[in-house]
């Protein structure tokens, strides 16, 4: 607790938030701004622009470019932000994390997940990005359960813009990107065109990324009407990274990745090439927007999402019955290369209307989804048998249906008090059928197949208050969400190898204070969220890196965010925010399985913390502005320690962390353009750490010991990149 009140202390001066004022809104924009928080919204959230966007580190993801916001925290598998990558808010992670692009939500249906290596570069093509963290506000389809982001691509510029962008830097990482835009043209048409190309070898073995995104907008403004259509693709083919190393080889070799490693007879080490995750996603977007008179505003959008990829492995002396070949088939054992592939369609229609007056705003929104996901398994090579017609392995489908309806009020009884209420109710139907991966290698019997069909339905009200005054602002709201289980949370439970899924709750309580000075902004807040029956992870991993979940019956997080920024000279400005949270479990029971999957057993360790919550998270940011174009900045992040399961065994904790980066800019006027030359550097201090990982346990049941490992994520040393833009 002494370290919290001293992280604290060194935190307030130079504390940050984005004091970013919301822009007035355009026609064009009216879908995104249906889900997102305005000044007087009782709802905690930071907002970034594009300016915020452009400057940051080219290698970063999404996540990464977040990293010093308040409560976030990030990690890269393979060392850099074009691989996988994620990040938690207040310790929620990415099941948790409702993501948006327009008003469309950006989450698998089935995992919940969003998987950013699969939109590579995504910051070139965004105008904002709003980060709420608890509940937030209703968006169209699912809500979100800890935090929610959400994206906009939608900006007209008036004039004729392009640009073009070249960066390298460590690990042979290589970033090229153009975008050019017609602006307004006569007639009201415009057309937006990006592009981006990446490759990284990464700071892990294995952890190659090659990348290739477009973004096309092609759009008509006139008057009060708006059609909008929007095409995102997103391809990739990285290595495959999520197995983590155990401690002992990080102590020998933190750069070291086992992934496709295999042995010759002689006994020497070979590593299959093409042990590689490859996706590849379609975005489709049409959005048409009309205004009736001042007050009304309709948007319509229709959204249709296609993706399909898989993953590749080499994988040494395996069961071929447990692969679908026949089970008296000679010699029962063989080194393979198989492929789990998935394909999937997502079709969104979403419709919203507006009214606003000066004392009045309400929306409500419609919204109804269909997504089929199809996975299989099928195997290209033995060594016994060679290139192989692949027998029927397994092979599943899923559909979810998703239909919600959303109202949001603000009402202004007075010029300095604002009462909020949000209601949403939603209805899914899920079912799913066929054969898991890992069926046959359970004992299952063929005929024993899924045939898992279920409707969840759900009411998830907010209310809440803000009072403003000069500079001066006060908030609070109350809210609640309801969630379902993910595909496999649920696979885990049919297949009996869990306890029993049921849907989580939460209950939200957020208080804030906001001053903001011509030289001093503050902000404070505090929260509980408080859950039942949360979809906790537990530390184990499936058998392509989906982070296996059960419910806990009671468990909150509790804490207060600090952020302040603070200008004393033009040239001068300091940033910062921290975090200090408890985030915990009332009575925890871990249930670990026999090592032959015959059974589990319970093991309580009564009060705990819940894995991968850090109590205390700091950041701190100096920047100097010292002339014409120059900027250069210096920034730490602190991350408190962590768990890698919800025990708080000292064998499972990740230490402490703190992180430096610097920045330096020059900016160039160049004829009718300019050119921009940065450099950046990553862990400055060249802190050797990792951020996250993974645990398994089981238990013999020939003797009954408790048998584990971790896996972990080595993160890079001090790291360097170059980036040169030039925009005109």
């Amino acid at each position: 607790m002494n370290k919290c009140f001293l992280i604290a202390a060194l935190c307030v001066l130079p504390l940050a938030a984005n004091a970013q004022e919301e822009k007035a809104e355009r026609l064009d924009s009216a879908t995104v701004s249906a889900s997102r928080a305005g000044k007087q919204t009782p709802v905690t959230y930071t907002s970034l622009g594009k300016a915020d966007l452009q400057d940051a580190n080219p290698m970063n993801s999404l996540p990464m470019t977040l990293n010093l916001l308040p409560s976030v925290v990030t990690y890269n598998e393979g060392g850099t932000g074009l691989g996988n990558s994620a990040m938690t808010i207040r310790g929620s992670k990415g099941s948790q994390i409702n993501v948006t692009l327009n008003g469309i939500t950006l989450n698998d249906a089935e995992s919940q997940e969003v998987f950013w290596v699969n939109i590579p570069s995504l910051t070139n093509f965004l105008s904002s990005v709003q980060v709420q963290r608890g509940l937030g506000t209703s968006a169209n389809g699912a809500g979100a359960f800890g935090a929610s982001i959400n994206m906009s691509t939608a900006f007209v510029g008036a004039q004729p813009t392009g640009s073009v962008e070249l960066s390298a830097g460590s690990y042979m990482t290589g970033i090229a990107s153009g975008a050019v835009s017609t602006g307004l043209l006569p007639g009201g048409f415009y057309f937006n065109f990006a592009g981006n190309l990446g490759h990284t070898d990464g700071y892990i073995r294995n952890a190659k990324v090659n990348s290739q995104s477009l973004f096309a907008v092609l759009g008509w403004l006139s008057g009060k009407r708006s059609l909008r259509l929007t095409y995102l693709m997103g391809n990739q083919k990285s290595g495959i990274t999520w197995d983590g190393i155990d401690l002992e080889q990080y102590a020998k070799d933190r750069r070291y990745n086992g992934a496709g490693e295999y042995y010759d007879e002689e006994g020497n080490v070979h590593y299959y090439p093409n042990q590689t995750d490859n996706y590849r996603q379609h975005h489709v977007q049409l959005n048409y927007t009309r205004a009736f008179g001042d007050r009304f505003t309709w948007s319509n959008t229709v959204n249709y999402t296609r993706g399909d990829g898989y993953d590749e492995y080499y994988k040494s002396n395996k069961k071929l019955k447990n692969y679908g070949f026949p089970a008296d088939i000679n010699p029962a054992r063989s080194d393979i290369v198989y492929r789990k592939g998935m394909d999937n369609d997502y079709g969104v229609v979403n419709s919203n209307l507006r009214y606003r007056t000066r004392v009045l705003d309400v929306t409500g929104g419609l919204s109804w989804s269909i997504y089929r996901g199809g996975h299989w398994g099928q195997v290209l090579w033995t060594k016994t048998l060679g290139d192989v017609e692949s027998p029927d392995w397994y092979s599943g489908t899923a559909i979810k249906r998703d239909a919600s309806a959303f109202v949001r009020a603000e009402y202004h009884p007075l010029a300095w008090l604002t009462a909020y209420a949000d209601l949403q109710y939603r209805s899914i139907r899920y079912s799913m059928t066929g054969v898991d991966d890992d069926w046959i290698e359970y004992g299952r019997a063929e005929e024993d197949r899924f045939n898992y069909n279920t409707t969840w339905r759900f009411f998830n009200p907010r209310g809440g208050i803000t009072a403003s005054w000069g500079a001066h602002k006060l908030y609070t709201s109350v809210a609640v969400g309801n969630r379902e289980p993910g595909r496999g949370d649920i696979k885990e439970n049919v297949k009996g190898t869990g306890l029993p899924i049921k849907p989580e709750k939460m209950v939200d309580f957020e208080a804030g204070y906001e001053f903001t000075g011509s030289r001093v902004v503050l902000h404070a807040n505090l929260y509980a969220m408080e859950y039942w029956d949360m979809l906790l992870e537990t530390g184990r991993l499936s058998s392509s890196g989906y982070a296996v979940k059960e419910n806990v019956p009671r468990s909150w997080r509790r804490g207060v965010e600090l952020s302040a920024a603070w200008q004393p000279l033009r040239w001068l400005k300091a940033d910062g925010n921290v975090t200090l949270s408890m985030n915990q479990i009332a009575d925890y029971t871990s249930y670990v399985p026999y090592d032959d999957y015959s059974g589990t057993v319970p093991i309580n360790y009564g009060k705990t913390t819940m894995l991968m919550s850090p109590s205390t998270i700091g950041m701190g940011r100096l920047t100097f502005t010292p002339g014409k174009a120059w900027l250069f900045s210096v920034d730490g992040k602190y991350v408190g320690k962590q768990y890698l399961d919800n025990s708080m065994r000292k064998e499972m904790e990740i230490p402490s962390y703190f992180v430096m980066d610097a920045q330096l800019q020059k900016g160039f006027d160049i004829g009718p353009g300019h050119l921009t030359v940065a450099f950046y550097v990553h862990n400055l201090l060249n802190h050797m750490y990792y951020a996250s990982g993974w645990r398994w346990e089981s238990i013999s049941p020939a003797d009954g010991n408790l048998y584990s490992g971790v896996g972990v994520y080595p993160q890079p040393p001090i790291n360097f990149m170059a980036k040169v833009r030039f925009t005109f």
